[in-house]
């Protein structure tokens, strides 16, 4: 199965949905009106192409982790989505709706963001296209990432904490929709995962579907026209991990998708409603939204993704949750052996590797990769001694 459209009413199965103020309706469907013009239009997608090759440096290579397969007794391949201008696979998708934004009239774009590195390739577009730009970051996260936060001001973005709740993306994502609300008419939300309410998780998978499509066909050249039989990344929101799995939904390969464990919505959470979506979500007895916990800003959230609530109901994808202290050792694990410092992020998918490498024995798995680690290593650097 390769992965579908919504419904018209913006579901996958069950899940997804627009739960949004009645200010905000109009807000999306125009959104939706202009995304369904523009994928369309050849025009923009050449220019977006074009972006992504000359200013973000795709296609991102596919690396054979050798000395580490052979440690583990996995042939791994890794997807290097670290080294996309900016560090992360984020610029794939800011790229994308900050040309929908101008094409859209919109002078200005809102975003959050938990790690800082969407905050980033936020801001790193809008300076390209002469914007505004205005991050909201969790306090927590601004304490813990605070090179990003520099980053994220020296490109001309204003970076406001969110001081409620706990402090972290959840909260962010509350702070960045209050002002969408208040500056519609001029602003553009710039939302960085695969979730919110429609069109935004199909949209912003459209513009990562790039990912899939590449390891498919470099995949291919490796393995003789095969697939892996296990493609596995990071989820948090979903949006790395569902743009590879994107391009091997129609395979025999297995999709694993890899929580935190203290902030495993599909491992743990029932169906409930956040953020303008439906989903699977990490909620108490009374239905109130529980605070997620991870060692990573950037999976620091309680919900995830609609599709991938929907890939998990229908058996397609499976979904393992990681400890922070195996993801500490496979971040060591994969520096050690291939001199890649990984994202926190995508080290929990390198954790579910190393922790089951009994059962993948001889296998071939391909992981996202869907940042570096220059982020995280001063919080390495307290942590490790």
């Amino acid at each position: 199965m390769a992965l579908p459209e919504p419904s018209t009413s913006g579901r996958f199965g069950e899940f997804g949905g627009r739960y949004v103020p009645e200010t905000l309706v109009p807000a999306c469907l125009e959104l939706e009106a202009a995304f369904r013009e523009a994928w369309a239009d050849p025009g923009f997608r050449t220019e977006l192409d074009d972006l992504l090759r000359d200013y973000a440096g795709r296609p991102s290579p596919l690396t054979e982790c050798h000395r580490m397969s052979e440690e583990l007794g996995v042939r791994v391949l890794l997807k290097r989505e670290d080294l996309n201008h900016t560090g992360s696979h984020k610029i794939n998708n800011v790229l994308g709706q900050a040309l929908l934004a101008r094409r859209m009239g919109k002078t200005r774009l809102v975003a959050e963001t938990g790690a800082g590195q969407h905050g980033v390739a936020t801001a790193t577009a809008a300076a390209l296209l002469g914007m505004e730009c205005m991050v909201y970051m969790g306090e927590v996260d601004m304490g813990r990432q605070a090179l990003n936060v520099f980053r994220m001001r020296l490109l001309g973005a204003e970076v406001v904490p969110a001081v409620s709740g706990s402090r972290t993306l959840k909260d962010a994502v509350n702070e960045a929709m209050r002002d969408w609300v208040a500056t519609v008419e001029n602003t553009h939300y710039c939302l960085g995962s695969v979730m919110g309410p429609h069109p935004y998780p199909w949209m912003v998978r459209e513009f990562h579907t790039v990912i899939g499509t590449e390891a498919r066909a470099q995949c291919a050249a490796l393995l003789d026209g095969g697939v892996p039989d296990v493609v596995t990344a990071c989820v948090g929101g979903g949006s790395n991990a569902i743009g590879i799995f994107s391009g091997f939904a129609d395979t025999d390969a297995e999709l694993v998708g890899v929580e935190p464990a203290g902030g495993a919505a599909v491992g743990r959470g029932v169906p409930g409603v956040v953020h303008g979506m439906k989903s699977y979500l990490m909620q108490d007895e009374f239905g109130q939204v529980q605070e997620a916990q991870s060692i990573s800003a950037g999976l620091d959230y309680p919900g995830v993704g609609p599709e991938h609530s929907h890939l998990s109901a229908i058996g397609r994808a499976r979904y393992e949750q990681v400890t922070d202290a195996e993801v500490i050792d496979a971040f060591q694990l994969l520096s050690r052996t291939e001199g890649i410092i990984p994202a926190l992020e995508p080290a929990h998918a390198l954790a579910w590797i190393s922790r089951d490498r009994a059962a993948l024995a001889g296998r071939t798995v391909l992981l996202n990769l869907s940042g570096r680690g220059d982020k995280d290593v001063g919080q390495m650097m307290e942590i490790l001694g």
